[in-house]
């Protein structure tokens, strides 16, 4: 048996509904499949609005255009992130001003805080993502934003089906973003959506995603727009999956719990924030690396490609867990290591650059067992040695 990162876990009811989609020949675009996947997120997350798109990234870019996000702008945003949460502010010419991680994985509000004040114009936005399903220290954040009037995107595309304070994560922003890529919680193949409280910005998202045309007979823009809508079809697969949402989460947090059973004194495993809940969409460790290493600075500088190399532990790991037919990744490289953002201002505390170094995704696919979790497990303890 191959052990993978996230594999998709169907739950039956998918072919069932697309069986519908392909009688009523609503393949595209849109349909009823799509107002009912909106509805059901809608219904979950407690958002008043949702747009079903076919990719977080297109929630993204459409969040900040709707800000009024310009060239030259400044965006605010979490470093320690995949680079989909980043490329949109690059997409509209804005620069981005990136931000390390706390023990959570998610922004320092005391380093964000130090980046609002020393800005040398008002930031316009800020993307703060819930990296590996873990919830951001959300008061502290909210307030800083509210504080200095800069929209709030959460990126929560690995984060559905996990709360702050009894409250989704995604929808403390003015927007919020999830993902339903093949390896997410739950999966479309592929595709977004971007939830909002703010019906008006939905609306303009909305229109922006459909080339943004004119309610006239013809076909009238006075503006430029994307084909950025979701399709019938696999919104037939995200009402099915949907259905399943909470087993799969309760799944994940069981797997996570395994592995600290198994590799306790081995491993280090970093908790939820108190008052929230995960959805451990990866479960994650580090190795010679735990909370006696955070923040060990914090200073300002400019992103550059820094030559940093993944524990020597870690690789071997992963390595031996390849030669058994198991799938497992460094944690990610922080944006502001990466060439691409070479010369954008970081505001750092090490955190993140110690977590890519130390840490490891290890295989979390809801089809695990436990004595799978321990298969893998004792692989790694005899890695470690």
């Amino acid at each position: 048996m191959r052990y993978l990162l996230s594999a998709p876990h169907m739950s039956g009811k998918e072919q069932e509904y697309i069986k519908e989609v392909f009688k009523s020949n609503f393949i595209a675009p849109l349909g009823e499949f799509v107002d009912k996947f909106e509805d059901s997120i809608k219904q979950y997350t407690k958002s008043k609005n949702a747009l079903a798109l076919n990719s977080g990234t297109a929630a993204l870019h459409l969040a900040l255009r709707v800000s009024g996000v310009k060239e030259g702008d400044i965006v605010l945003a979490s470093s320690f992130t995949f680079i989909a949460s980043v490329a949109p502010i690059r997409y509209l010419k804005a620069k981005p001003v990136f931000i390390d991680c706390d023990e959570t994985y998610g922004i320092d509000p005391s380093l964000l805080k130090k980046a609002i004040n020393e800005s040398e114009k008002k930031p316009k936005a800020l993307i703060l993502t819930h990296l590996y399903g873990n919830s951001a220290k959300m008061k502290e954040i909210i307030n800083l934003c509210k504080e200095n009037d800069i929209v709030l995107i959460e990126d929560a595309a690995e984060a559905l089906g996990s709360f702050y304070d009894k409250k989704s994560l995604g929808t403390f922003g003015t927007f919020g973003v999830y993902s339903f890529n093949g390896n997410k919680i739950i999966t479309t193949s592929g595709g977004g959506m971007l939830v909002s409280d703010d019906e008006k910005a939905l609306q303009k998202a909305r229109f922006y995603s459909t080339q943004a045309r004119e309610k006239c007979l013809h076909y009238e823009h006075l503006d430029y727009g994307y084909n950025y809508r979701l399709s019938n079809v696999l919104g037939a697969i995200g009402v099915a999956q949907m259905e399943i949402l909470e087993e799969r989460v309760k799944k994940k947090r069981q797997i996570y719990e395994w592995y600290k059973e198994f590799l306790d004194g081995y491993l280090n495993f970093f908790d939820e924030l108190a008052n929230s809940r995960s959805n451990r969409w990866l479960s994650t460790a580090t190795i010679d690396f735990s909370e006696k290493d955070l923040f060990k600075f914090e200073k300002k500088e400019y992103a550059s490609a820094v030559d940093v190399k993944i524990n020597p532990k870690i690789q071997k790991i992963i390595k031996d867990l390849k030669d058994n037919d198991i799938e497992s990744r460094p944690m990610w490289k922080a944006m502001h290591l990466q060439k691409v953002f070479e010369g954008e201002l970081a505001y750092l505390n090490s955190n993140s650059q110690g977590f890519f170094e130390n840490g490891i995704c290890l295989p979390s696919s809801t089809v695990m067992q436990k004595d799978d979790v321990k298969l893998v497990s004792e692989i790694i303890i005899k890695s470690i040695g």
